[in-house]
């Protein structure tokens, strides 16, 4: 079936078609419609949705439905994300898993309702407190929107995670088409989770540990958990980067903007290229250092609604091989594909000059 959605209505359908049974949430702009559709459409369809008091309430309603067994989700934006920052932190101290999408906005403050993507860092690394990780999709589309969702419910239920959704105010209220999916998912028994019955009554949910050596052993286990989720699910798309010499990364709105400039780039005999993190945790590390250290690459820009978060883990990534260029907007403005071009092509240009001149003085010497 196909229809014409916004990013956010898509959301819901992906949640629904994934097999989520609760909706614990409050709306905040621009995530606003994913609640709205969610008070809908889940109660449509068998499911439960509950407008909480407040983002706090919504992440511990998570805790408690999660280690009942449920397939449980909220979805907000950066304001509403920090505050559920303790919740998250407890519930992977607990090992349950759940979905939460982050509509994102400019900050930090209030900031305002246009599109960033200033939480990546929150997001992709934490937020909360102890050395835990989320799983993260980063949807560029109105299917993926939808898609990704779906997905986020079955590696949150396999691995016993939490996995955001990270997409930003531009996805969200975009309108394309949508395919649903064919078929819907459904959660089966968890044998960890709280039934209250005989069978789960010895089951236990926590997240504290007394003993040093019990906390010890228990953050190994979750980064030994954390290693084998880099392994497994990694996902990345590439466009034109066997050839290319600048090789554009970004996610989201920006990978968008990017994929129109790699064209134009190429028409006008500029060889670009670009990768686009799926999941930005696990982030496709190999897969960038492998094309920075394969001779053809001369610049990678990272592009970013922000100060320059993502960048640090493509420098980790590449290391030395190749430079990399933070390319940053913020505030809610977003680059135009002409004033990208015209800033690659600059840099492209740049790089040409100064070899040119360490060839000359060279000869020279």
């Amino acid at each position: 079936m196909r229809c014409l959605s916004k990013g956010n209505d898509a959301v819901v359908y992906g949640a629904l078609y994934g097999g989520a049974t609760h909706f614990f949430g409050y709306p905040i702009t621009p995530a606003s419609e994913i609640a709205h559709a969610a008070a809908d459409l889940f109660p449509r369809s068998g499911r439960s949705f509950l407008q909480a008091e407040s983002e706090v309430s919504a992440i511990n309603m998570i805790y408690g439905a999660a280690a009942s067994g449920a397939r449980a989700m909220s979805a907000s934006s950066g304001p509403g994300i920090s505050l559920m920052a303790e919740g998250l932190s407890y519930i992977a101290g607990a090992e349950l898993p759940c979905v939460i999408v982050d509509v994102q906005r400019a900050g930090p403050g209030l900031g305002n309702i246009f599109p960033e993507q200033g939480d990546y860092n929150s997001v992709v690394k934490g937020g909360g407190h102890g050395p835990y990780k989320n799983v993260v999709l980063a949807p560029n589309s109105v299917q993926e929107m939808c898609d990704l969702t779906a997905r986020a419910f079955e590696i949150a239920s396999h691995y016993r995670v939490t996995v955001f959704v990270l997409t930003d105010a531009y996805i969200g209220q975009m309108m394309e088409p949508l395919s649903l999916p064919a078929e819907t998912s459904q959660g089966g028994r968890q044998p960890w989770a709280l039934y209250g019955d005989a069978e789960s009554r010895h089951n236990l949910i926590t997240s504290i540990y007394m003993s040093p050596a019990a906390q010890s052993k228990h953050n190994w286990q979750l980064q030994s958990k954390y290693l084998t989720i880099e392994q497994d699910i990694v996902d990345w798309q590439e466009v034109e980067v066997e050839d290319a010499e600048i090789l554009f990364v970004a996610f989201g709105i920006s990978a968008r903007v990017c994929l129109t400039t790699v064209h134009l780039l190429r028409k006008r005999g500029i060889r670009a290229g670009l990768l686009r993190p799926r999941t930005l945790f696990p982030f496709p590390a190999e897969r960038l250092r492998a094309l920075a250290i394969s001779g053809k690459l001369t610049r990678i820009a990272v592009v970013e609604l922000n100060e320059g978060q993502m960048v640090n883990d493509v420098e980790l990534a590449v290391g030395s091989a190749v430079p990399v260029l933070p390319y940053n907007w913020m505030g809610g403005e977003v680059p135009s594909t002409q004033e990208l071009s015209e800033r690659a092509r600059r840099d492209l240009c740049a790089a040409d000059s100064r070899l040119a001149v360490r060839e000359a003085t060279h000869g020279q010497i």
